[in-house]
């Protein structure tokens, strides 16, 4: 339904009123006391004809008594002050600041009677001191009552429901910006500006919002206004463009959101007027994965595909993307049963089509891999179970690491290849480079081993694909940063120094398929991961672009935990790489392993028995001499 003329009318002075009382609220304090103080000397003048009526309320106060009142008003602002009532939000006045007033209105009250009664100022009427701090009271709540319902009825008449009226200023004036503006009027909020860097836009109005100035002009208190938030709407500006937008709006110290990305409205996760908060892959500025995808089809369409860890973070974002290659099955493996319910709910949802086989099952049991495996006979394997906390491994939990992450490896690659699988896909991960901890040098000696069972069994491929830390995955430090901040800080830190690479999980799982189509066997796959990031510098764009300013939230130094290094290597200085056909996937060329003895050192191992954490890294240092405990 179009809006007539005279309700867009209506709007807009609803919309003109709503910013004008937004510019005043910076300054409400002395406004307060402005008002207060002439409240209170309205009820001195409406007490006087209270008590001497029409005829004599002028004519019968004496000369002195402007003074009085003067004195009168200083008493009552004085009080307002001692009990911090200017201080008081009139929008959402209460019962809290009603008390205030009637203690602050006794107590002024009663010490001016005080005071006129010991000077002997007998022509001021002792009715007149006795009931002025009542009508004073009235007036007071009476005005806070008006500005309330004001405030109230503005903001039903702009957002249609009892909402907050958020206004904003855009970043980006293309037609994300018209749809968004379009979008989201009728959800509170209110677009007051736009900044484009294009000079043809400035002065320009888009859908009668006007262009304010260039993007940098955000940083410039006058243009902000009286936002209380900034979108930035770029879904299709490059990478780097949509950082610096974001870089030049932290500062600000408003609350920061942005449209969905072009990824996410090219899936129709979401559409444009959803803004959302700012998340840290936003600030990596990544050009998206150009991916072969007629190759990736030809490995996996028509083909019965097994995950383990089907359920886990890189689990299930891999099974997402393969299920859009149309695989004739695809076998979900998975130790916990709500992780494989959750993926199986959300795939079933999508790919209806899809024909799921939803196992529990755990690749440290030989014996129970080995019949899934015979009975399903997939074509494709990638093996994403893994224990990847590095402090929870490090301590108490060694041999845990080492059944699940290597001995798991070694079951699941043996039962790919004597089932004639096509392919086996090893997840593997950037700590697996000199390591340092337990989780390290087990994820190296899974490597090891994969390399040895693809000399030992040539019709089936076997890979490694590696790369660093996953934004958003279970145990990284994204959402504890987000609760900390959540929570008023402190946010907690390692070490000043400390890097990291980092990836998007979908951006991830999209690698690692191109890396299952071109990759031959033996090969270990590295996913270039950009440049490193200090996690100071990430958590300090998550403050800001919270809407805080650093010194509200404070950032601990807690020190590196057990196992932790200050920086992650994806190769070892002894490894060599070879380009791809795909940009971001290079090969690494390690050592020719010696098969024999790798898998001896796996028997040995398997037939042990439980081991505890020295006895493990030691074992360890047997197939992975690089490993040194940090």
């Amino acid at each position: 339904m179009t809006p007539q003329p005279e309700d867009q009318a209506d709007l807009s002075f609803w919309l003109r009123l709503d910013q004008f009382l937004a510019r005043l609220r910076p300054h409400r304090a002395p406004l307060s006391l402005v008002v207060d103080a002439g409240v209170v000397m309205l009820a001195w003048n409406v007490t006087y004809l209270f008590r001497l009526g029409f005829e004599r309320w002028l004519s019968a106060r004496p000369g002195y008594d402007v003074w009085v009142m003067l004195g009168i008003v200083t008493a009552y602002l004085i009080g307002f002050i001692a009990l911090r009532v200017p201080q008081g939000m009139w929008r959402f006045s209460g019962f809290g600041d009603i008390k205030r007033l009637a203690l602050a209105c006794a107590m002024a009250g009663l010490g001016s009677a005080v005071v006129v009664l010991m000077l002997q100022l007998t022509a001021v009427p002792r009715a007149v001191l006795a009931l002025h701090p009542v009508v004073a009271l009235m007036g007071l709540a009476l005005a806070r009552l008006a500005y309330r319902m004001l405030y109230e009825h503005a903001r039903r008449r702009i957002t249609g429901s009892d909402v907050e009226v958020k206004r904003a200023i855009v970043l980006g004036a293309g037609e994300a910006a018209r749809r968004l503006i379009a979008g989201i009027q009728h959800q509170g909020w209110q677009v007051i500006g736009l900044l484009d860097d294009d000079p043809a836009k400035q002065g320009a109005r888009i859908a009668g919002v006007p262009v304010l100035g260039p993007l940098e002009a955000v940083q410039d208190k006058a243009v902000r206004g009286v936002a209380t938030h900034l979108i930035v709407a770029m879904p299709a500006a490059r990478g780097a463009q949509r950082r610096r937008a974001f870089e030049l709006a932290a500062p600000a110290g408003l609350p920061v959101l942005t449209v969905p990305s072009a990824a996410e409205l090219h899936t129709g996760r979401s559409g444009i007027e959803r803004v959302r908060d700012i998340e840290p892959e936003d600030l990596l500025g990544r050009e998206p994965v150009q991916l072969d995808e007629a190759g990736i089809a030809e490995v996996l369409s028509g083909k019965t595909v097994l995950v383990t860890g089907a359920g886990g973070s890189i689990g299930s974002e891999l099974c997402r993307q393969l299920a859009m290659y149309g695989p004739a099955r695809l076998v979900l493996l998975e130790q916990s049963e709500f992780n494989l319910y959750s993926i199986e709910q959300a795939l079933s949802a999508s790919f209806p089509q899809l024909p799921l086989v939803r196992l529990v099952g755990d690749v440290k049991d030989l014996d129970a891999t080995r019949e899934v495996f015979s009975r399903w006979r997939p074509q494709v394997v990638f093996h994403a179970a893994a224990y990847k906390h590095v402090p929870l491994m490090e301590e108490h939990n060694a041999w845990a690491a080492l059944r699940n992450n290597t001995l798991g490896t070694c079951h699941a690659a043996m039962a790919a290849a004597e089932c004639g699988a096509e392919r086996f896909v090893l997840i593997s991960t950037d700590k697996a480079v000199n390591p340092t901890n337990v989780m390290g040098a087990s994820k190296r000696a899974a490597e090891r081993v994969v390399s040895a069972l693809a000399q030992r069994h040539p019709n089936t491929r076997f890979m490694a694909v590696r790369f660093g830390n996953v934004l958003g995955s279970s145990g990284s430090v994204i959402p504890k940063f987000k609760e900390q901040i959540a929570q008023g800080g402190p946010v907690t830190v390692t070490h000043p120094d400390i890097i990291r690479y980092f990836m998007t999980i979908p951006e991830a799982a999209r690698l690692v398929l191109q890396a299952a189509a071109i990759g031959d066997s033996g090969q270990v796959l590295v996913l270039d991961m950009g440049e490193p990031v200090r996690i100071v510098d990430l958590a300090r764009d998550m403050i800001r672009l919270s809407g805080h300013a650093l010194d509200e939230i404070a950032i601990v130094f807690s020190g590196l935990r057990p196992g932790e290094k200050l920086y992650e290597e994806l190769l070892a200085d002894a490894d060599t790489t070879l380009p791809t056909t795909v940009s971001r996937l290079r090969v690494a060329r390690l050592h020719d392993e010696d098969a024999a003895a790798v898998l001896d050192w796996v028997q040995r191992i398997a037939g042990s028995g439980r081991l505890d954490d020295s006895a493990v890294r030691e074992r360890l240092r047997e197939l992975v001499p690089e490993y040194r405990e940090a």
